[in-house]
C-alpha cells in the first residue's frame, strides 16, 4: 500500500502549474513548427512565427507564454490502495493549496482570473482557486494526475449538441467551427466527447485534450477504428475551411483532433467539443509515495531556430500625435508598429465607463484621440515593467463599441481575433479601426511595453485601466475605417486556394 504525503501532492501541483505556464509540451512545439514550414499564407505564417518565438522566450525567461494563465482543470485517478499520510486536508484542498502557491509565487506570479459568485458580484478570489477537479477511483497504489491551465478565450468557444442518432458528427463540427470565430486562438487542438450524457460528453472532450499530438503518426499508419477514422476526417475537413492561424486565413487551423466516447442511450448522441488554444498548457505526473513529482523541462533544442521581424513594409505609428485622417488611411492586413501612449481596458472597465457615460459623469481617463488595448496583464516581477500582456478576445467588447467610439473620440482598438457584426458596423460608422495582436504571444508583446502605470479603477486588479508606453508593438489592421474585415476576407480567400489545390 502506497502512503502519499500531503506536502508531496501540494508541491507537485505547484511545480506542475509553474512548469506549464512557461513550457509548451514538446509535441505542440514540433507540430506548430511543422505547420509553420508548410504554411503559405504570409499573415498566418507571421502569426505562427510570433507564437514560436514567444514560446522559446517564455521557456528561457520562466514567464507565462500567455497573460491568461487559465482556469486550472485536474483529472485525478486515485489508486484503491493509496493512503494519505498525515493528511490534515481533503484532496480538493491539497490540490487548491498547490494552485494557490503556484499563482502567487513571487518569482513567477501568474494572473488570478477566477471569480466567485459568477452570477452576482463576480469578485476575484485573488489566488486563482478553486480548480475544477474530476476524480476516478481505480485499481492500484498510485495517484495519477493530469493537470491543465485552460485559457478563457478558448474555453468560451466550447460547444455542445444533442444530435439525433443518425446525424453526422463530422457535419456538425464542420458547420460549427466557423461560428466559433478566432477567439480560441488557432492553430490548436479540438477535443470531442461523444456519447454518455450531456455532462459526460463535455468532460470527455476536455479530458481528450490531455493526450499528445499524433495526427500525422495516425495518418501514416492508417486508422484502426471508426473513431480514428473520424479524427482524420474532421482534421482534414476543418483545415479545408481556410480559417488559419489567428483566423487570418491559411492552411492550418487545427494541429490535431482528439475524441473519447462512451456508451449512450438509444435515442441520444451527445457531442461536446472544446478547443485548445495556441497556449496549450498541460502535463501529467504520478505519485507513488517516494516524493513529489519531478518534471523534466524541454531542451532549448526542441524549439526551432526562427526569428520574427515586422518586415520592410511595416508602418510606424506615433500614438501621441495620431489623427483621424491617419486612421482612415490604414489598409486591411497592413502591419503597424505602435509607439507612444496606449491605454488599456477590457470587460469590467468598459462596463464602468459605459455606466458613467449613461449617468453623464466624466470618465477618469480622456479617450479622445487615443487607442485602447484590450488586455489584462500579468503582474510584473523583478525588473519587469509589466508581465506578459497579450490581447484578450475583442468580440466581448462589441456591445460597448458604438457608445465608446461615439461619445469619447476614441480612434482605434487593439485586441485578438475577429470583431462581430455590431463591432464592425460601429467601427465603420465612426471611421475608427480595429488592430489585431497575436493571441498566444504575450511575453513577446510585453517586451514592447517600456512603461506602465495604473490610471483608473485600481480595485479591478488586472482589469484596471493602465497607461502603457510602447515601442514598436506589432499589430495588424484587422478592420479598417471602411469596415473591411480581414477575418472574413482572409479565410474566404484561403478556402478557395485550398479548394483549387484539391481540384488541380
Amino acid at each position: 500500500m502506497a502512503s502519499i504525503r500531503q506536502d508531496d501532492i501540494i508541491e507537485s501541483v505547484f511545480n506542475a502549474l509553474q512548469f506549464i505556464s512557461y513550457y509548451h509540451p514538446t509535441d505542440f512545439i514540433h507540430a506548430l513548427h511543422d505547420a509553420y514550414l508548410r504554411e503559405e499564407s504570409p499573415a498566418a505564417k507571421d502569426a505562427m512565427a510570433q507564437i514560436l518565438v514567444n514560446s522559446r522566450m517564455s521557456a528561457m525567461g520562466h514567464r507565462p507564454m500567455c497573460q491568461d494563465t487559465g482556469i486550472v482543470t485536474v483529472f485525478v485517478k486515485v489508486g484503491m490502495q493509496v493512503r494519505f499520510d498525515d493528511a490534515t486536508m481533503g484532496l480538493d484542498d491539497m490540490i487548491n493549496e498547490g494552485v494557490r502557491r503556484a499563482y502567487t509565487h513571487p518569482d513567477n506570479v501568474l494572473r488570478a482570473s477566477i471569480l466567485r459568485d459568477p452570477a452576482g458580484a463576480r469578485t476575484n478570489t485573488r489566488d486563482n482557486t478553486p480548480a475544477v477537479i474530476h476524480y476516478q477511483v481505480v485499481p492500484g497504489e498510485t495517484l495519477s494526475v493530469d493537470i491543465a491551465a485552460k485559457g478563457g478565450g478558448s474555453e468560451n468557444k466550447s460547444k455542445f449538441v444533442m444530435l439525433n442518432p443518425s446525424d453526422s458528427v463530422l457535419d456538425w463540427v464542420v458547420n460549427t467551427i466557423p461560428t466559433m470565430g478566432a477567439g480560441w486562438c488557432p492553430p490548436g487542438m479540438l477535443g470531442l466527447g461523444i456519447g454518455g450524457t450531456a455532462e459526460k460528453a463535455l468532460v470527455m472532450a476536455k479530458e481528450s485534450l490531455m493526450q499528445p499530438i499524433d495526427i500525422y503518426d495516425l495518418k501514416a499508419r492508417g486508422p484502426a477504428s471508426a473513431l480514428e477514422e473520424l479524427r482524420l476526417e474532421i482534421f482534414e475537413a476543418v483545415n479545408q475551411l481556410g480559417i488559419g492561424a489567428q483566423g487570418l486565413g491559411g492552411l492550418t487551423t487545427v494541429l490535431d483532433v482528439k475524441i473519447l466516447d462512451y456508451p449512450t442511450h438509444a435515442v441520444s448522441k451527445a457531442v461536446g467539443m472544446i478547443p485548445n488554444c495556441a497556449a496549450t498548457r498541460h502535463t501529467h505526473f504520478t505519485l507513488d509515495g517516494t516524493g513529489p513529482a519531478v518534471l523534466t523541462p524541454p531542451a532549448l533544442e526542441d524549439w526551432p531556430d526562427i526569428s520574427w521581424e515586422a518586415g520592410p513594409h511595416a508602418k510606424r505609428v506615433n500614438l501621441d500625435t495620431l489623427t483621424p485622417a491617419e486612421v482612415q488611411a490604414w489598409k486591411p492586413g497592413e502591419t503597424l508598429l505602435l509607439n507612444g501612449t496606449l491605454l488599456t481596458g477590457r470587460d469590467a472597465a468598459h462596463k464602468r465607463m459605459v455606466d458613467m457615460l449613461d449617468r453623464g459623469e466624466p470618465l477618469p481617463v480622456d479617450l479622445k484621440g487615443k487607442v485602447i488595448y484590450y488586455v489584462g496583464p500579468v503582474s510584473p516581477v523583478r525588473d519587469e515593467v509589466v508581465g506578459p500582456a497579450g490581447p484578450t478576445t475583442a468580440t466581448r467588447m462589441d456591445k460597448f463599441t458604438d457608445q465608446i467610439l461615439g461619445q469619447t473620440g476614441l480612434l482605434a482598438m487593439v485586441g485578438k481575433a475577429e470583431r462581430g457584426p455590431s463591432g464592425v458596423e460601429a467601427i465603420k460608422k465612426h471611421k475608427a479601426a480595429y488592430l489585431m495582436a497575436v493571441g498566444g504571444a504575450a511575453y513577446l508583446v510585453s517586451q514592447a511595453i517600456k512603461q506602465s502605470r495604473v490610471v483608473a479603477f485600481p480595485e479591478l486588479g488586472m482589469e484596471a485601466i493602465h497607461e502603457f508606453v510602447v515601442e514598436d508593438m506589432p499589430v495588424t489592421v484587422a478592420v479598417d475605417a471602411q469596415g473591411t474585415n480581414v477575418h472574413k476576407t482572409g479565410p474566404q480567400h484561403w478556402a478557395q486556394v485550398i479548394h483549387a489545390k484539391q481540384l488541380g
